[in-house]
């Protein structure tokens, strides 16, 4: 459980050694999550990647989470659906002579958060992306977009919803390809999810929230329509943010702070450019509290459990304090600035590939401050 700090001093090294651990086995509380294991290895990797600890992997360990993520790339053969991406784990594996539908095993199809989290993990590796079918996945992508402009997390439907539109948006921005995604209803879909405090929901007439807010925000900037936003309809939107800070973020008005709406509600001031706006001091202060002093980790709240998920989010939430030692996030993607410069180095490369210049129509090439 997460104890209360008497200092104010992060703990680099024991929340490092704490993610390297979860990259090798899966604690029994957190068995039900192996269905998505590539997002938890995210929090993992990324998370060591924030804390300029990926050293601590050797080179054979980081190319063995490399290979694991291309074997979970999904690519349909001629004829199949698009159901081309990234699973979350071998459980959804299907024997030989099993049924298949439609020409697909059943159950393997991409995962739009899986896909995202998968690429994330792959860039921040450093890996080239070469192995990566980016024309299946974009296809896939398109494939899940709803006639409201929203997405689905699969082929074979499942909520759609704002979540799954940033997991769309982050892909087609980090493979610089849009396809067939109409980003224009996608936009609308979001237009429409304002609430009337300028919170944003996750489906329509929700209720607004901090995480669903950060998904819309970013969704536009990736896709560069943020100035749909009238510099009403803005202002408003910062100060239901900034209205979320009691020492803490909290994700919805009456609700208790949480340390992830650390990142959640801050990466969506800093994508606004008006994180300057909150108190840093009672931010950090409410983030250490939940710090595990004792083997590493964050929790949600003071003396509860700690779990990557949480881990992962209020380091984010402290590097966007510029804390010493810790990489700075790129907001709107939620990867360190060394991987985003990376992922431009590949882009810039795929440019030169396709017509010996730059992008080609359609795509918006990632330039993000």
């Amino acid at each position: 459980m997460a104890s209360n700090v008497e200092d104010d001093d992060v703990e680099f090294q024991k929340h490092a050694k704490y993610f390297k651990r979860f990259l090798h086995i899966l604690p029994e509380r957190l068995a039900s999550h192996d269905s998505t294991r590539v997002t938890i290895a995210f929090f993992a990797v990324s998370g060591l990647d924030v804390l300029n600890s990926l050293d601590l992997l050797t080179d054979s360990f980081q190319q063995d989470i490399i290979n694991w993520i291309y074997k979970l790339q999904v690519v349909p053969g001629p004829g199949d659906r698009p159901a081309g991406g990234i699973q979350g784990s071998s459980t959804f594996d299907v024997l030989p002579g099993s049924t298949v539908h439609n020409g697909l095993q059943q159950y393997r199809w991409g995962h739009l958060a899986i896909t995202y989290t998968g690429i994330a993990v792959l860039v921040a590796l450093g890996d080239d992306l070469s192995r990566l079918n980016r024309r299946a996945i974009i296809e896939g992508v398109a494939a899940v977009q709803r006639d409201d402009g929203s997405f689905s997390a699969t082929i074979e439907g499942s909520e759609h919803d704002m979540r799954f539109v940033y997991c769309a948006a982050a892909i087609c921005a980090m493979l610089n390809d849009w396809g067939q995604v109409d980003r224009q209803k996608m936009a609308e879909y979001i237009m429409n999810s304002i609430r009337y405090d300028y919170g944003i929901s996750q489906h329509y007439e929700m209720e607004s929230h901090g995480g669903t807010t950060f998904c819309a925000i970013a969704a536009l900037e990736l896709s560069g329509q943020l100035h749909l936003l009238t510099d009403e309809v803005r202002e408003r939107i910062i100060r239901w943010l900034v209205f979320r800070q009691e020492d803490g973020f909290q994700g919805r008005p009456n609700k208790p702070v949480d340390t992830c709406y650390a990142f959640w509600i801050g990466a969506t001031l800093k994508i606004l450019g008006a994180f300057e706006l909150t108190n840093f001091k009672d931010n950090r202060d409410y983030v250490l509290s939940t710090q595990d002093t004792t083997v590493g980790g964050f929790s949600k709240w003071p003396q509860a459990y700690t779990d990557p998920f949480h881990t992962y989010f209020g380091l984010c939430g402290l590097s966007f304090l510029n804390e010493a030692g810790l990489q700075e996030v790129v907001p709107t993607l939620n990867i360190s600035q060394r991987a985003y410069r990376h992922l431009q180095e590949l882009q810039r490369n795929w440019g030169v590939e396709r017509d010996g210049h730059g992008c080609s129509n359609g795509q918006v090439a990632l330039h993000i401050e």
